[in-house]
């Protein structure tokens, strides 16, 4: 099996390319010096000739893998001929060299391993090989020297092609293994999400819807205005508990890649009690609502709530004698939060500063995506800081979509 090679070399193999025929032609140059020219009609410049042209084929050995090797194999054909019929015609009488093939053969054999399939390297190998040993008049210079420039380049190159592709296959099996590893854990924490989800589904979400209509019976039944208003809260906070509870299902069930929430405790108050603290400690705060709070589900105004409050107390802890803005704006197609203080006035208290873990933001950032809503934070003109989210009205799964 061969690999698949570009037409013509790439920009780094033309400089190998070029500075292996460079070699090869000054050796040839000087081969030739050292022999003295050839004697027979085609003029004294033969070799130099033929072995020119046999150099200068190696640059085509990418375009022409089987037209450079038929060309070595007509060229060790001519000189056999020489040999035999006419010496001097080709190859001087007086060789300085033992090579009884062109001298780029080597190199050109040691490259078509790479260039063309098993059958036809072995053919060329062969009958170079064949050319160069000529074993019909074996000698002890002729035939060892033969094997040397044929068939151990080919010997080499092989090996070498081999264990290239073995590494490779090894590494490949390695990174498929490990990538199935990794998907086996990632079916497991899905199946183990869905386990969860469905428990929580068929066991708690029974129970509550349960409790809510038991509560709204008892509202509908008794004369007790006390007990009545009791039955009603039971009532609300029992729908909002399957709102939440909902949500959360959904992302159990369909969060890819991602670990589900953990349930938030109840929430002490709105986005105003927040304000109100921020004003009471000192940093003068503006809230701005638009919208109706009733367009987001319960876990996404929770989430904006738990950005706000993040918000506000980095603003207390990191620019003390600022003034800050909360911003809130439901729309139908979901909310957008933006917290923003100007620059601060004196510096931070060393103690008060350094109290946080430094993974406020981030955290934010991730419960932001875990619903499915961007965040950013970043310094705001003249100085201050600013914390937004955009978040959708409900968490954007099959359950979050059915409400």
């Amino acid at each position: 099996m061969t690999r698949t090679r570009h037409a013509w070399p790439q920009p780094t193999d033309w400089l190998w390319l070029g500075g292996a025929t460079l070699v090869f032609v000054c050796l040839d140059v000087g081969l030739f010096a050292a022999a003295g020219p050839t004697t027979g009609f085609l003029g004294p410049y033969a070799m130099l000739v033929l072995s020119l042209v046999c150099d200068v084929s190696l640059l085509l050995l990418w375009r022409f893998p089987n037209g450079v090797p038929s060309l070595l194999v007509a060229a060790a054909l001519a000189m056999l001929a020489s040999d035999l019929f006419s010496p001097g015609l080709l190859v001087p009488i007086d060789q300085p060299t033992l090579m009884t093939v062109p001298t780029v053969t080597p190199i050109v054999l040691a490259q078509l391993v790479c260039r063309v399939d098993r059958r036809r390297l072995l053919w060329f190998a062969g009958i170079l090989a064949l050319l160069a040993t000529r074993p019909w008049n074996p000698a002890w210079n002729t035939t060892p020297f033969g094997l040397l420039s044929t068939a151990l380049p080919v010997a080499v190159s092989l090996y070498l092609e081999a264990r290239r592709q073995l590494l490779t296959s090894l590494r490949d099996r390695a990174e498929r293994a490990e990538r199935e590893q990794h998907l086996l854990a990632e079916q497991a924490r899905a199946a183990e999400r869905r386990r969860l989800a469905s428990e929580m589904h068929d066991v708690v979400t029974h129970r509550l819807s349960l409790m809510v209509l038991h509560a709204g019976a008892l509202g509908v039944t008794s004369a007790d205005p006390g007990v009545k208003t009791a039955a009603e809260d039971i009532r609300r906070e029992g729908a909002q508990a399957l709102d939440e509870l909902r949500d959360l299902v959904g992302v159990l069930r369909n969060g890819a890649g991602i670990e589900p929430p953990v349930a938030d405790p109840p929430l002490p108050g709105d986005v105003a009690d927040l304000v109100a603290e921020s004003v009471a400690v000192g940093i003068a705060t503006e809230l701005s609502v638009a919208g109706e709070r009733d367009s987001v589900s319960p876990t996404v105004a929770r989430t904006a709530y738990r950005v706000v409050q993040e918000a506000l107390t980095n603003i207390r802890k990191h620019a003390p004698g600022c003034s800050a803005a909360v911003s809130l704006r439901y729309h139908s197609g979901g909310l957008d939060v933006a917290v923003a203080n100007t620059r601060a006035t004196r510096p931070p208290d060393p103690a008060l500063a350094g109290s946080g873990s430094g993974a406020g933001l981030s955290g934010l950032r991730q419960r932001v995506e875990l619903v499915g809503g961007t965040f950013e934070a970043g310094a705001a003109v003249g100085g201050g800081f600013r914390v937004g989210a955009i978040l959708p009205a409900y968490v954007p799964t099959a359950e979050g979509a059915a409400r």
